[in-house]
């Protein structure tokens, strides 16, 4: 919502850096938008975007069919590969030829063996016929023996051979789908990336437009108004008090919301909030006790008709360590058109608080009273705190800090650590803003 990043960006800028906000300029506030612009010029359009995830899309789709039919194909040569494939006809053959060339050498050698046994068993008495007979025989089985130890070699190497061809087949199958599988992940993670692309353009763009295009403006009768909060608080106690929004127009407005953020100060400077301070929130519609702590947010307050209200309650819990000073709370509120367009915006108001130490008596208290942020064209300069009776600029000591005006006691408190630079800077940042959305308009 509009309300968010205009009341978010004007209290967390006043909070944490007072002294260069209000150092803004009309100048750097005409000129910056103009760098953006051509900053921006150089990235691609969001047309450009759409027509590349629609490029990478079709390479994908295109890519994963390809790895499907790859799939496919490599599952049926794999399986032709052990048993029709013609590699695989070969092997077999292969093989089986080198079984029966083992077979054929190993009955050879035996042949060898069984003629010099004869030779060796001839009796004494044999005939030189015999003998030559049986060593004709040895001679012929060791040159048939030789011959299948040949024969089978060469089987061998061939069967080596066609098995090596069926593995190298294998291996080409997985190859080349790996090819087109690593090509479908590739095409993936263009896709993936395009779309990562496109989808960051258009948020940006949709916050450029927030930003530019429709910023809530000020809405003189919407009023959001803070009661029954002390101005003097002590550590380690819960105050309960309440916001009301009231829509003083004469026409409906659609859906309310609230923001409240409290901190802490002392004269050291800004304390961490959410180390001291707790701020819950219930309304009718949503009684249960709600942290207001993690975006400062009350969302859902409904509609509002006219001339009617709705009423938040608050409360405020103080740690026990909360250091003595001062406290601040920034209230506003907006609502939001059905169409979802800013309807208008409160002025932005501050309240301030006295903390006292853990166990001390607050002493007489009463309501804190807000401190509007100045409207444009009032002619405050950043040199007066706001919530001054005196309307005097502040004067600067010998020791660097701000002196009291005539302010509230926690005012003069808050001057020293730069509070009074806290809420000129929110008030800065909200005008700032609103100047920056009409030229934008």
């Amino acid at each position: 919502m509009k309300i968010r990043r205009a009341l978010a960006t004007a209290v967390a800028l006043a909070v944490t850096t007072p002294a260069a906000l209000l150092a803004v300029s009309p100048a750097y506030a005409d000129t910056k938008p103009v760098t953006q612009t051509q900053e921006k010029k150089s990235k691609p359009t969001i047309k450009e975007l759409e027509a590349a995830v629609a490029e990478a899309k079709e390479a994908y789709e295109k890519a994963a069919k390809a790895k499907a039919d790859a799939l496919v194909e490599l599952r049926k040569t794999l399986d032709e590969l052990g048993s029709t494939h013609p590699l695989a006809v070969t092997a077999a053959a292969a093989k089986q030829a080198a079984k029966d060339a083992d077979a054929a050498k190993t009955a050879a050698d035996q042949a060898v063996t069984d003629a010099k046994a004869k030779l060796a068993d001839l009796p004494v008495d044999a005939t030189p016929e015999q003998k030559t007979a049986a060593e004709t025989a040895v001679t012929e089985a060791e040159a048939t023996a030789a011959s299948a130890a040949t024969a089978k070699a060469a089987a061998d190497a061939k069967a080596t051979e066609a098995v090596t061809a069926v593995d190298d087949a294998r291996v080409a199958a997985v190859r080349a789908y790996s090819v087109l599988d690593k090509a479908a992940d590739d095409a993936l993670a263009a896709k993936i990336a395009a779309e990562a692309a496109l989808a960051q353009a258009v948020k940006e763009a949709e916050e450029e437009e927030e930003e530019e295009g429709d910023v809530c403006e000020p809405e003189n009768d919407l009023t959001a108004e803070v009661t029954g909060l002390p101005n003097k608080l002590v550590a380690g106690t819960t105050t309960d008090f309440a916001l009301r929004v009231t829509n003083g127009s004469d026409r409906n407005m659609d859906e309310i919301i609230a923001y409240t953020g409290v901190f802490a100060t002392d004269k050291t400077g800004i304390k961490e909030t959410g180390k001291f301070f707790r701020l819950q929130w219930s309304t009718k519609s949503s009684p249960k006790w709600q942290s207001a702590d993690e975006d400062d947010y009350i969302d859902g307050l409904g509609p509002l008709k006219p001339g009617s209200h709705t009423d938040v309650k608050l409360r405020l819990t103080l740690d026990k360590a909360t250091p003595a000073g001062n406290g601040v709370a920034f209230i506003a509120a907006d609502f939001y058109n059905k169409d979802g367009s800013c309807g208008g915006m409160t002025d932005l108001n501050m309240y301030e608080f006295d903390v006292k130490a853990a166990g001390s008596k607050p002493g007489k208290t009463e309501d804190a009273k807000p401190s509007k942020a100045p409207k444009p064209g009032t002619g405050n300069t950043g040199t007066t705190p706001l919530g001054s009776s005196s309307g005097t600029p502040a004067q600067t000591g010998t020791g660097g800090s701000l002196a009291a005006t005539g302010s509230s006691s926690a005012t003069g408190s808050i001057a020293l650590a730069g509070g009074a630079a806290v809420l000129l800077g929110a008030a800065a940042v909200f005008v700032v803003r609103r100047r920056k959305a009409g030229s934008a308009a």
